[in-house]
């Protein structure tokens, strides 16, 4: 066969326009859902099989070398927006979060870091009228949250009419200071997967949960950002100060989270039978508190106990997260403002409208009030600020016959 024969057998790539950008301490390549091809314009198999090929997945080398992903949880995301018809708000966000090792897709939760660049995202690909948009100033923003079904309202600083990236916010986990995005995440508790829109889907604020190889551990299963199973710290041989390289670095370790991750999964009613559990890593997570202590934060910053309320440390797609995922602080939020979870015991007790917690890079504060009506506790908003920043636009390119 001669090199011009072989040529013709292989599909050229074609170029979809895309956007690379960091929301929080995230990072993720954008869609426009109208620039998508059209066979992808809808969920299924084909936009999955040309999304994991954007991303570089999967991969068993786990480096995810032939794609735009960044080999971790945290940078193995994608986003796709388009114009919201749905009454009182201005843009539909989906997320997927993408397996780096394994060949799919899990969209049943959202990002909460993520949710920070995606107004403006919105606002500079033509998404939001234009009239909703000051020429200087905050533009507040409707975000419909697919995944979940939720509304998140991003406050967005606009400069000359285009939106401000640049500013003196800093946000542990994020090496650049960048503008201020506030965020806040209406009626977090989420009702995905026949949970009744129920916020502690057990009924109780602690349940003890019984997981194989571990024993009986006492455990708060919330549904308010994103379902998360959080226990004590010191339940299960650690204290809160932990880093990455103290969990990442041990199979063993990683396999008890994990057990413990599918057995909250399967008291919460979000699978059917633990087998479900490895189709579903993105939810819920799974997360260990503990009282404040003093500790060394990944980047050498010190962290003060005074300047903390709790410790918290949370896993992500199977490994220990380097800060903290944004809707998993909502669930922390959410949780301290509930008497008598394992997150409010650990940050002292009593009501309390925001917390501050330490994370593996450093500190985060969120706020989330919460009402007890008819003997439920309910909780309207949670609040917390991020930054974002657009990296890189134009092209990302596949193989045309990826999908």
């Amino acid at each position: 066969m001669t090199h011009m024969e072989n040529a013709m057998t292989h599909a050229p790539q074609i170029k979809i326009a895309a956007t690379y950008m960091r929301g929080g301490t995230s990072k993720g390549v954008f869609f426009r859902l109208s620039d998508l091809p059209e066979a992808a314009q809808t969920p299924g198999a084909a936009r999955d099989a040309l999304l994991l090929r954007v991303i570089g997945s999967p991969d068993p080398y786990g480096k995810q070398t032939d794609g735009m992903g960044g080999a971790t949880s945290s940078t193995s995301k994608i986003v796709i927006l388009s114009k919201s018809e749905r009454a009182g708000h201005d843009v539909d966000y989906l997320f997927g979060q993408v397996s780096i090792d394994q060949p799919f897709i899990d969209w049943s939760g959202n990002c909460g870091n993520l949710s920070a660049a995606v107004a403006p995202f919105a606002i500079s690909n033509g998404l939001i009228d234009a009239d909703r948009i000051p020429a200087n100033g905050v533009a507040t923003v409707h975000i419909w949250q697919a995944n979940i079904g939720k509304t998140i309202v991003a406050h967005v600083p606009i400069t000359n009419g285009q939106v401000q990236e640049t500013g003196d916010f800093e946000l542990d986990g994020v090496t650049f200071p960048a503008a201020e995005v506030q965020l806040e995440f209406l009626d977090p508790a989420a009702d995905e997967d026949g949970a009744a829109g129920a916020m502690f889907p057990t009924g109780n604020v602690v349940d003890e949960l019984d997981v194989p190889g571990v024993g009986k551990l006492q455990a708060t299963m919330i549904n308010a950002g994103i379902p998360t199973v959080f226990v004590n710290a010191r339940d299960i041989g650690f204290t809160g100060t932990e880093l990455q390289d103290d969990i990442n670095s041990n199979a063993d370790t990683l396999a008890m989270f994990e057990t413990i991750r599918a057995h909250g999964a399967l008291r919460m009613g979000l699978i059917a039978n633990i087998k479900e559990a490895e189709r579903r890593q993105h939810t819920p997570k799974v997360a260990f508190v503990g009282e404040s202590a003093n500790y060394t934060a990944s980047s050498g910053k010190q962290v003060s106990a005074n300047n903390i309320d709790l410790l918290v440390r949370a896993l992500s797609m199977g490994k220990l997260h380097h800060a903290m995922m944004g809707t998993a602080a909502v669930a922390i939020g959410t949780a301290a403002a509930i008497p008598g979870t394992l997150v409010n015991r650990a940050a002292g007790g009593g009501e309390r409208e925001s917390v501050t917690f330490g994370h593996p890079s450093g500190t985060l504060r969120v706020g989330a009030q919460a009402i007890e009506e008819a003997g439920q506790w309910v909780v309207k908003k949670a609040i917390m600020s991020r930054s974002a920043r657009v990296l890189m636009e134009g092209y990302v390119r596949v193989p045309a016959d990826a999908f």
